[in-house]
């Protein structure tokens, strides 16, 4: 009966908040400043079970069908005055799913802001790594969501801007010139990035159970969405490294080798956060058998250098008869970016050799 009875208390507080908040935005001189503010208040009210409805998401994704730049600016800033003002968990959540939506699916003017508002596009940038809410302990389980929900997002922004918004046009549908794209990028950096954000995702809490809030529930679908977005343009990537890779330098198929072993790491973590739903059997094969054929190349391309090196220490006896044991000698070797260069090469170090 009396946890029966501080629910209701809490519920009143909730609502008694938010009807404040409605009440001080309408206060606003500016009529559009106010309906900005009352449409993101309403998206992001302090019931902890339930996501913003639709609709309200809505009414927010509607204010960027005007087009004036300064009303745009108006909603992010109100959108992110309330993530950063707030104590309340639910508030936090309900705001960055609000955002996220706008990130991967929103009018471009809206998205815009997030890339290019004061401070944005950075790592950390939404500042949420020390978020607590410890009005319960139910709050307090919340908390580590928020915080890995702002991280999640923060990411994806990153990877938008990195792959020049190919994300936002795939969630689209939009056609990408992928022949006028292919060559002209660098692999490794967009990997990267991209594996980077599927890392971030396996982050998650260990209180999956919260999964059974609806709107603990909301946000994971949302990010499945986004993942396999990322998920594809991953795949995209792995195929031309399958293209490449007779054309890649030693160091290059290095760094490939353990990004891809990076992104194989985050496969189980991610089957148990989408329970299957993001698991795609022939997306991890591929990851596998490319990892091979990377790691292969760069095993006979190491071993075409050693066998080098070695018919250059025997031409150098030949022809520099006062080589003595011992003494080191420069030989020619090298398969990185820049080409051939002279590299000194020892018994214990494979770089110098003992004569």
């Amino acid at each position: 009966m009396a946890i029966h009875q501080s629910k209701k208390l809490k519920n009143l507080t909730h609502a008694l908040k938010d009807k404040a908040s409605i009440i001080k935005a309408n206060f606003s001189i500016n009529r559009r400043s106010s309906s900005i503010k009352v449409a993101v208040v309403r998206a992001t009210t302090h019931g902890a079970r339930n996501p913003p409805s639709d609709a309200r998401v809505a009414a927010v994704l509607a204010l960027g069908n005007d087009f004036r730049s300064s009303t745009a600016f108006a909603c992010i800033e109100a959108l992110m005055n309330r993530l950063h003002t707030t104590s309340s968990a639910a508030v936090a959540m309900k705001s960055l799913f609000t955002l996220h939506i706008i990130v991967i699916r929103g009018p471009f003017n809206l998205r815009d802001q997030v890339s290019f508002f004061p401070s944005y596009g950075g790592r950390n940038f939404l500042n949420l790594s020390a978020f607590r809410d410890v009005s319960d302990s139910e709050m307090n389980d919340l908390s580590s969501w928020v915080r890995w929900y702002a991280g999640v997002v923060e990411h994806n922004v990153i990877v938008d801007r990195k792959l020049d918004r190919i994300l936002y046009f795939r969630s689209r549908n939009c056609e990408i010139d992928e022949g006028g794209r292919k060559w002209k990028v660098d692999l490794a950096e967009e990997l990267v990035v991209l594996v980077g954000f599927v890392e971030r995702i396996c982050e998650v809490p260990e209180s999956l159970h919260l999964q059974k809030k609806d709107l603990v529930y909301e946000v994971v679908r949302l990010v499945l969405e986004n993942y396999r977005l990322v998920q594809r343009e991953i795949w995209v990537r792995v195929k031309e490294i399958g293209e490449r890779v007779e054309r890649l330098s030693v160091d290059e198929l290095s760094e490939l080798v353990g990004i891809l072993i990076r992104l194989e790491n985050c496969r189980w973590k991610v089957s148990v956060l989408f329970v299957n739903r993001g698991k795609n059997e022939e997306f991890w094969e591929l990851v596998k058998i490319t990892k091979g054929k990377v790691a292969e190349k760069k095993r006979l391309k190491e071993e075409k250098r050693m066998v080098m090196v070695v018919d250059s220490v025997e031409s150098t006896r030949l022809w520099n008869p006062f080589v003595e044991p011992g003494q080191l000698v420069w030989v020619p070797g090298g398969d990185g970016p820049m080409g051939p260069a002279l590299l000194p090469l020892t018994v214990s170090t494979e770089r110098f050799v003992h004569m």
